[in-house]
This record gives structure tokens, C-alpha cells and sequence, in this order.
């Protein structure tokens, strides 16, 4: 970090001279052209009086200025292309610090299971527990290579041969349902209410990514016994989903940012928790990839958060690709 800052600090330094250096120079330039006028105007009759002067002629002190001005404006996008490189350059340390440090995790925890499993005489229902602790473990780093594939295919242009038509409140509920199971939720956790009653065209695997980092955010950033509300609804032409938690809510300043990549938020008062600043960008680009719209909600810390998403209703008769309707049951 300090490295960074002492880059930033001498390029904008740089900046700052070569903004004098160009200011010196146009003034010298003004001084120029204006002095030569002045004397030319004084002696030029008597050094050459065969030369006809009338007015001095402003097209080249015009043209040296716009010539330095561009310098300067030249000057202005170099380096704010450099400090938005700087500035990348320590995201991505950042999210391959991060990122590492998600992979170590539950490796070393799996490793460490298969070392005591093969090492020790370990009881059937203590092998169960393993079982399970290293399901999970695996599942994270599923959904973390899950996540950075998925960002990968963000900059493709997407393929609807992935979409289908599904009813919105059964697999919506069932995907949730998945994730709950995923993170050895209690099914008591998650509270389902209201009715869409539509049908929606999606992408069931990318959908199940979305909610899965929504359940994942909800548990690192709860403190208290987490409760989730999923209340379904719809419009004219969309179906809504509200996603609600106890957890410990978003800072006013933080809302308009936590869908960017790479974002973290820093508080003193939020756990400390790790990951790689990617998740709800993900879920933000695979929401706009079904034509939809996702926001963030919050009252304060302490008092939850609230994802809203729109998704389009299907229309049957609307069919720009062949899709086959589900029947979930």
C-alpha cells in the first residue's frame, strides 16, 4: 500500500511540473510574440523600411497557443489514464490476495479432514461430520470458480440457448431452497410469502449463482441468528422478488457502490469477513443478462438488507427461441 501511494504521490507530482513547465512556456511564448510586435512595430521601418507593415498577423500566436494548449490537455488524459491504471492495479492485487486466500481456506480445511481420516481411527459418526464439513468446503470453491467463470463470459456476448421458461415462484423457492441446503441452513431460516404467479424465461445455473452469493452474503454478514424473507410479487411486466435478511445492514454511503467490482466495504463495526469483492457484481450482471434490474435497500446498520429484483414476465407468444416450459412439481 505504501508502494502505491508512493507511485500516485510521484506521478502527481510529475503532473504538477509538467503543468508549470507547459504554463512557463506559454507565457514565454505570449511574451515572445508580443515583445518581437512591439519592437517590430518601433524600428522595423527603420531597419527595413522596403517591408510593407500593416497589422501584426494573429493566426500564428493563435496556432502556438492551441499548440500548447493541447500539450497540456494531452498531459491531463496521460495521466489520468495512468492513475485509473494505478488504481486497477490495486484492485487486482487486491482480488488475487483475496482470491488466494479463499482457495487456501478450504483446501487447507479439506486437507486437513483427509489427513485425520487417514492417520486416525475415526468413529462413523465423526466420519459423517467430515463427510459433510469437507461437502461444504468443496461447494465454496465450486462457486468461487463458479463466480470467476461466470465474470469471464460476462464480456461474451450471451447465448440464449441456456434460457427456459420456468413459473417464477416454484423454482425461484426451490433454487433458494438449494443454496439454503448448500450452506446447512435450518429450514426455518427462510420465510417464503406472496404470489407471482408468472412464468419467467432464465438461465437456472446462473440464476442459482445469484442466489447463492445473496444467502452466502447474508450469513458472513449476519451477527445475530440469521432470518431471510423472500416475498414474491409482480407488475404489469414484471415479476418481483424481495430478498430480506437480519444481518447488519449496508451504510447509506455504501449502497450506490456494493455492486461494483471488487468492492469491499471497510467498517470497524462489520466483521471481518473475506472475500473477493465480486460477488453482488456478478449478481448485478446476470440480472441485466435477463433483461432485468436488481437494487440494494437499508435502513442503517443493524437493521438488514433488502435486495429487490425485477425479471421479466415470459410471454408465450413472444418466442425468439425455442424454449421448453418446466414443469416443477
Amino acid at each position: 500500500m505504501l508502494r502505491r501511494r508512493h507511485s500516485f504521490a510521484y506521478n502527481l507530482i510529475i503532473f504538477i511540473l509538467a503543468q508549470l513547465v507547459w504554463l512557463a512556456v506559454l507565457l514565454l511564448w505570449i511574451y515572445w510574440y508580443v515583445s518581437n510586435n512591439i519592437i517590430f512595430e518601433q524600428v522595423g521601418e527603420k531597419v527595413a523600411p522596403q517591408i510593407v507593415y500593416d497589422a501584426p498577423s494573429v493566426f500564428p500566436f493563435v496556432g502556438g497557443i492551441v499548440l500548447l494548449t493541447g500539450l497540456s490537455v494531452s498531459l491531463v488524459l496521460i495521466f489520468r489514464h495512468l492513475n485509473i491504471q494505478i488504481k486497477l492495479n490495486a484492485l487486482y492485487d487486491n482480488f488475487i490476495a483475496n482470491v488466494t486466500h479463499e482457495l487456501k481456506s478450504p483446501l487447507s480445511s479439506i486437507q486437513l479432514y483427509l489427513e485425520t481420516l487417514n492417520s486416525r481411527d475415526v468413529p462413523e459418526e465423526k466420519k459423517k461430520e467430515f463427510y459433510g464439513l469437507m461437502m461444504r468446503d468443496a461447494e465454496r470453491l465450486k462457486n468461487l470458480v463458479n463466480s470467476i467463470l461466470e465474470i469471464a463470459s460476462m464480456d461474451k456476448k450471451k447465448s440464449y440457448r441456456d434460457f427456459e421458461v420456468y413459473k417464477a415462484d416454484e423454482t425461484i423457492k426451490k433454487i433458494i431452497l438449494e443454496s439454503a441446503e448448500q450452506f446447512q441452513l435450518n429450514a426455518d431460516s427462510i420465510k417464503f410469502s406472496g404470489d407471482a404467479g408468472c412464468d419467467i424465461l432464465l438461465d437456472r445455473s446462473s440464476i442459482k449463482t445469484v442466489f447463492d452469493n445473496l444467502v452466502d452474503n447474508s450469513i458472513k454478514y449476519s451477527i445475530n441468528p440469521l432470518k431471510i424473507t423472500v416475498r414474491f410479487k409482480r407488475n404489469a411486466k414484471k415479476a418481483e422478488i424481495e430478498f430480506s435478511d437480519n444481518g447488519i445492514g449496508i451504510p447509506n454511503d455504501q449502497i450506490k457502490k456494493i455492486f461494483q467490482k471488487f468492492h469491499r466495504i471497510y467498517d470497524k463495526d462489520i466483521p471481518n469477513v473475506k472475500g473477493t469483492g465480486l460477488g453482488l457484481y456478478v449478481v448485478r450482471e446476470i440480472i441485466k443478462n435477463h433483461k432485468g434490474k436488481i437494487a440494494a435497500i437499508s435502513e442503517g446498520k443493524g437493521k438488514g438488507s433488502i435486495f429487490k429484483i425485477e425479471l421479466p414476465i415470459y410471454v408465450a407468444k413472444d418466442k425468439s427461441t425455442k424454449e421448453k416450459k418446466k414443469d416443477l412439481k
